[in-house]
């Protein structure tokens, strides 16, 4: 097989049996949801989100990820006092104890012996022959108010007293955006890194990288990277890219790479990786396939 064949197989979604499989996944995680009585008195919207919604994933990370959001109240934040219009406070009974609590026992009731609530986030359901993997994310309508305008998003709240606010919605939207301008590359160029992380890991060639990073270092690399004729000049257009981009320090805010949702910077001390993985990445994956 040449390289060229090589690189365009990897930039296909999983297969037809394991979508199917994730399609089960998520059918069977709204049915215990629709099934406990108790949410009959909850506004709840229940969505995919991560790689297996914005149509990302690989057969290795293709677990599922459902966010189960509270609409009952909406937490906030502003940027500058003075931001938010007063408004009055929330008086019901769903806290995120509650709704975390009432959303374990209905995956117990759904997956009895299956379900793993141990985690500080997520719930997670154990896979099987007939379904995946599924993370069920307990979270809170959120909105960030900003000067002449707001970010809408949700808020999960962690057992270890911390939160995490998320966007995705933008999330899929930009990375939508992205793949439409370039033909329907970008995408493809997300899972062509994340196979390739995978692989080098995999043979003792590089460490192991969150799948959501590789996503990201695509979605920062200029759209006519994705231009050229085979996945062979696309690659090493995006390999450059990341390795020129990302040396020395963090540039001034304009010029910083962003999360694919564009509400968060890509580089940052909270961040679970940094500026030089994505540059020995590069270089190692530029290695793996010999380019010269």
């Amino acid at each position: 097989m040449s390289l060229e064949d090589k690189l365009s197989g990897w930039t296909g979604p999983s297969s037809s049996t394991e979508k199917d499989k994730q399609d089960r996944t998520e059918r069977m995680i709204r049915q215990a949801i629709d099934s406990h009585e108790i949410f009959n008195n909850c506004s709840l919207k229940v969505f995919a989100k991560g790689s297996y919604a914005n149509n990302t994933n690989v057969r290795s990370d293709s677990d599922v990820d459902i966010a189960v959001e509270c609409t009952e109240c909406q937490y906030w934040e502003e940027s500058e006092k003075g931001n938010h219009p007063p408004s009055g406070s929330y008086e019901g009974s769903w806290t995120p104890a509650k709704l975390r609590a009432e959303l374990v026992s209905a995956m117990h009731a759904k997956f009895p012996g299956q379900v793993d609530s141990s985690g500080s986030t997520a719930i997670q359901i154990n896979s099987n022959s007939a379904r995946v993997d599924a993370d069920v994310v307990p979270c809170f309508s959120y909105r960030y108010y900003m000067n002449g305008g707001s970010r809408y998003g949700t808020k999960i709240f962690k057992t270890d007293g911390s939160s995490i606010v998320n966007y995705p919605d933008q999330q899929k939207v930009n990375g939508t955006a992205k793949n439409n301008r370039t033909g329907y590359a970008y995408k493809k160029g997300a899972r062509l890194l994340k196979r390739i992380e995978n692989a080098m890991a995999e043979d003792g060639a590089f460490r192991e990288l969150p799948s959501f990073f590789m996503e990201c270092l695509a979605y920062n690399c200029p759209d006519d990277a994705f231009s050229h004729s085979t996945w062979t000049e696309r690659l090493r257009a995006m390999l450059v890219h990341i390795w020129s981009n990302l040396q020395g320090d963090e540039e001034p805010a304009s010029g910083r790479w962003m999360e694919v949702n564009e509400c968060f910077f890509l580089f940052h001390k909270n961040q679970k990786w940094t500026r030089e993985d994505g540059r020995d990445f590069a270089k190692a994956a530029w290695n793996y396939f010999g380019f010269k």
